[in-house]
């Protein structure tokens, strides 16, 4: 069984021109209806640090009711008390970076200030009765130059699960450096050595590398995958050059899941990323 997660929010935070709300809210419902295990709908970030965000409230104000679980990311302990005032939202997601430099760009603080805002979100999350998702941003590679051996990795997770014992965990491969080899040695690795626990995939990638990004990660067992139709998005945070997420209808594809149910709604998705280019 595969537990997916559609991912509109990290599709559009990258594109300058601003979405219409009632645009963005007219995309959401039309995906509530899919069946997806989770939306990544919104985040609540600073709308100067991601200005296409900045009308998530309102946008979660006119959502349909669905089986849908949604899911906002957040930066900070300010944005984890807003997601979780909202009874609607069941999933707050927070990206912990494995590399110092992109957590400062990407969150404002160090690894080491982050400690405290991962304890003040994990609070927030456990006094409001939801689930936390830290998100392992550059777990495959950074832009930066700087090498993060496996022990430092287990040392981060290490502190996260001290903090907040049953987090689940997503490997992000940020900026699309990830292979096949890469995702298989990661995955297994972290899944076998903290079992007890949910592990994913939130990969990027080029058009033409998504495909054995897919298949490796279905071959080395991974059930849970996150992705965007079209293959659009990337984080602005990263670098200039954004590198796409996996593309939503070629995981349906490779995980061979029953497409009837989408393919109703194709022609609406396409028509929405077509007026996006």
């Amino acid at each position: 069984m595969y537990y997916l997660t559609e991912c509109p929010r990290d599709a559009i935070q990258g594109i300058q021109k601003f979405i219409p709300t009632e645009k963005k809210i007219e995309y959401l419902n039309l995906l509530l209806q899919l069946g997806f295990d989770r939306l990544d709908f919104g985040s609540f970030v600073s709308p100067k640090a991601i200005p296409q965000l900045s009308d998530t409230k309102e946008v979660l104000a006119e959502l349909n009711s669905s089986s849908t679980a949604l899911l906002a990311i957040v930066a900070n302990e300010k944005g984890a008390h807003d997601a979780c005032s909202f009874h609607r939202i069941s999933y707050v997601g927070y990206p912990f970076s494995v590399n110092d430099n992109f957590q400062r760009r990407n969150t404002g603080k160090s690894i080491e200030e982050s400690w405290d805002v991962l304890r003040s979100i994990s609070e927030n999350v456990q006094n409001a009765n939801k689930d936390l998702v830290v998100y392992l941003s550059m777990a495959f590679g950074n832009p930066y130059g700087d090498n993060l051996n496996r022990a430092d990795m287990c040392s981060i997770i290490d502190k996260i699960i001290a903090i907040h014992p049953n987090v689940e965990f997503m490997l992000s491969d940020t900026i699309g450096s990830s292979n096949p080899s890469s995702i298989q040695e990661l995955y297994s690795y972290f899944k076998k050595r903290y079992s007890h626990l949910n592990w994913g995939l939130h990969l990027h990638s080029t058009p033409y590398e998504a495909a054995s990004k897919i298949i490796a990660a279905k071959e080395i067992g991974c059930t849970r995958f996150d992705s965007a139709f079209g293959g659009l998005g990337g984080c602005p945070m990263a670098k200039e050059d954004l590198t796409g997420n996996i593309p939503t209808e070629l995981v349906l594809e490779i995980l061979e899941i029953d497409k009837v149910k989408f393919k109703t709604k194709f022609p609406q998705i396409q028509t929405f990323i077509n007026s996006l280019k």
